[in-house]
């Protein structure tokens, strides 16, 4: 299994069956970081990491401190695709990182931009 990224037209395969999903809270300007896992049945989180609260940022009481980051794991279900949408706020762009690297996810060349939609693919 890889992890495809759809992004309009545009593919993009990235050889891998695990990586971390990181952002930057747009209000906040904190630090989020997701591990997931790609299995036959879809992507499944592992961890989630976040550097603090605040707007929009509650952590769940079993969270633990680990001097940086609140770190838990998220109630949910394999997810058969994810859909990274752009507010237009946020600092920066989604990263999806393996292997000892991020990568930033592109932009559209358009004014307009659609949800980028991560998924597990042969």
């Amino acid at each position: 299994m890889n992890l495809c990224l759809l992004l309009g037209a545009q593919k993009i395969v990235y050889a891998t069956t695990a990586f971390t999903l990181a952002w930057t809270h747009s209000v906040e300007k904190t630090r989020w970081e997701e591990d997931w896992r790609i299995t036959p049945q879809g992507l499944e989180i592992v961890e989630a990491r976040v550097e603090g609260t605040g707007a929009g940022m509650e952590i769940p009481p079993e969270a633990r401190f680990d001097g940086r980051f609140w770190r838990y794991h998220p109630a949910l279900p394999v997810q058969a695709s994810i859909a990274l949408a752009r507010s237009g706020m946020t600092v920066g762009s989604w990263q999806v990182c393996f292997a000892g690297s991020c990568h930033d996810l592109p932009e559209t060349a358009s004014g307009i931009q659609p949800p980028a939609v991560l998924s597990a693919c042969p």
